[in-house]
């Protein structure tokens, strides 16, 4: 680049020493010359391309700056006041005010005549030593029923039910007490059709029961397991149909229970004594039975179970040996848990008890005696449960059972003019006999609940039946089914429905003729609507509505007794103090 650099500036010399000269030499030697100029004289330069050549400065001197300092630190002592400061204090949630009373009453209509229901309940206020209170209820019915033969029989009930209660707290115990009152009163309205110039008066099918008795219960309140908990009951009751048709019962149970180490063990007790009135007295001894069940469990996190077994002594002095395992574990964390277990009980066919599923039963003797109790000799159940997602729970299980001299139930036909000894005539079918069987059944059960808003939710059940015995199981469905929606608008408009179903049935009737007669009825498909609402004008006045038994179709729950079918009632509840 410097050599070129160079070159041009002495070739640009000599070019410039050349065209000086000439002029030059004219001013030593002067001569005339004419310039012709055709176009304008524009000066231009030539475009020169200009380098910048920037320095770059490196320095090797580097500045570090260092700077040095010192406090002296003086303490600052401000005055102060030393004041006490009060005890945290952990005050319970406060709780939900509790009225004295509650009373509630409805007045309505049945197919069949006209409803009335009474409620009222009396009780103290917490207290830290005990409480006392009463509760009474009625509920009745009147009004006739058209049977097949158009003929129009008294159908009426009542339900009388009165309770005196009581308790007292001690400090690691309670001490409960009751005494009570039921009645049930119903009438045998229901007979064979078939039979011609029969027209029972009201006064002739009028059955009714009563049972008074008493009840004290003493347990512990022990939080803690590894203390010794406990629960003993003692009750009686006298149960009766007439002066001469009665039964005593006294019953004492117990409970104790404590952790051992890693163990929950246990042990309850179980004494029942049954005596029947004078007249049947003679002809039966006195029933006990006794039984003694210990067991063993654990429950954590992740499985639970349960080792025991129940001796048992039954009425007839037979010994029964009961097995009562139950295992548990989670799979899915609260959705999916799996459960099993292997159990047997002894039902107690007591009066009391059989009423509740028939009402009409033939009142004599055989009624408080001579039929077994139901012996539930082995029931295996398997099944998940858990959480479904949608703000509820979900079941499924299934169940095998063993049972013998399970109840059923016939109406008793008689063709002859005889009365029994206890002034009633079973000639028309109105009044049931039991009848035992035995064999196994196979139960296939599900449940579930859920929300489908904030306001509505829902719930269903379902069970099939498959019966293997050694004869028919009459009127037992082969399946039932039940699904309900509920709506709950602020606590303050509650409303529901429900929807059951009930499978096909065979009811049986046994003429009294000496002669193995019977005659089988079939019972078809049954679907029953139930709708309740409620209007909580406050937190001590509501109003409620309830249409039960909308069916589309008669029923029969029983051979020759329609249901009473729709019923509609309507109703206040309040607490006065």
């Amino acid at each position: 680049m410097k050599r070129e650099k160079i070159i041009k500036r002495v070739l640009i010399t000599l070019i410039l020493s050349f065209s000086i000269l000439p002029c030059v030499l004219g001013q030593a030697i002067p001569f005339e010359r004419e310039v012709t100029l055709y176009n304008p004289y524009r000066p231009s330069l030539n475009v020169a391309t200009k380098r910048s050549f920037l320095p770059e400065l490196n320095d090797p001197i580097q500045a570090r700056p260092q700077f040095e300092y010192n406090v002296n630190a003086q303490p600052l002592m401000p005055e102060y006041t030393i004041s006490p400061i009060r005890a945290a204090e952990l005050l319970p949630e406060p709780l939900p005010k509790l009225y004295k009373s509650y009373i509630n009453a409805g007045l309505g209509t049945q197919w069949s005549g006209l409803l009335g229901l009474g409620e009222i309940s009396i009780a103290s206020e917490r207290a830290q030593k005990g409480a006392i209170g009463f509760y009474g209820r009625h509920f009745s019915s009147t009004g006739k029923i058209k049977l097949d033969n158009n003929e129009k029989v008294n159908a009426g009930y009542m339900d009388n039910e009165a309770l005196l209660f009581g308790k007292k707290l001690f400090s690691r115990s309670v001490l409960e007490g009751s005494a009570f009152f039921t009645q049930n009163i119903r009438h045998a309205y229901g007979y064979d059709t078939d039979i011609i110039g029969y027209i029972p008066e009201k006064d002739d099918i009028k059955i009714k029961y009563n049972d008074v008795g008493a009840k004290l219960a003493f347990y512990s309140t022990n939080l803690d397991s590894t203390r010794l908990n406990y629960n003993f009951n003692l009750s009686y009751d006298y149960f009766f149909y007439k002066e001469n048709i009665s039964r005593h019962r006294v019953l004492a149970d117990g409970l104790m229970a404590k952790s051992i180490k890693t163990l929950y063990a246990g042990v309850g007790i179980n004494y029942e004594l049954y005596m029947p009135s004078d007249p049947i007295f003679p002809i039966y001894d006195n029933e006990f039975i006794f039984a003694i069940s210990p067991f063993l469990k654990k429950s954590t996190s992740k499985y639970n179970f349960k080792l025991g077994l129940e001796l048992l002594r039954n009425r007839a002095g037979e010994l029964r040996v009961y097995p009562n395992l139950n295992l548990g574990f989670t799979i899915v964390p609260s959705y999916i848990n799996f459960f099993t277990s292997l159990d047997g009980y002894l039902e107690r066919n007591d009066p009391t008890k059989i009423l509740d599923i028939n009402p009409f039963l033939l009142p004599d003797a055989y009624f408080f005696h001579g039929r077994p109790d139901t012996d539930h000799e082995i029931v295996a159940t398997a099944g998940l449960k858990g959480s479904n997602g949608i703000g509820g729970r979900y079941l499924i299980s299934a169940s095998y059972s063993i049972i013998d001299d399970m109840l059923f139930y016939s109406n008793l036909i008689s063709y002859s003019n005889l009365v029994s000894p206890n002034g009633i005539t079973p000639s028309m079918g109105n009044y049931f006999i039991p009848i035992v069987g035995g064999g196994n059944i196979l139960n296939i059960h599900g449940e579930i609940t859920g929300k489908i808003t904030d306001k509505l939710s829902f719930s269903g059940s379902g069970n099939i039946y498959d019966y293997n015995f050694e004869r028919k199981p009459w009127n037992k469905p082969a399946w039932d089914s039940k699904c309900g929606l509920d709506y709950n608008l602020k606590h303050a408009i509650l409303a529901g429905a429900e929807l059951t179903a009930i499978g096909k049935r065979t009811n049986i009737t046994y003429p009294d003729l000496g002669i193995p007669l019977r005659h089988e009825i079939e019972m078809p498909v049954h679907y029953n609507l139930n709708l309740k609402a409620e209007y909580r004008y406050s937190k001590t006045l509501s109003f409620w509505l309830k249409l039960n038994n909308i069916a589309l179709k008669d029923y029969y729950e029983w051979a020759f007794y329609p249901s009473h079918r729709f019923m509609f009632m309507a109703g206040v509840s309040c607490s006065l103090w």
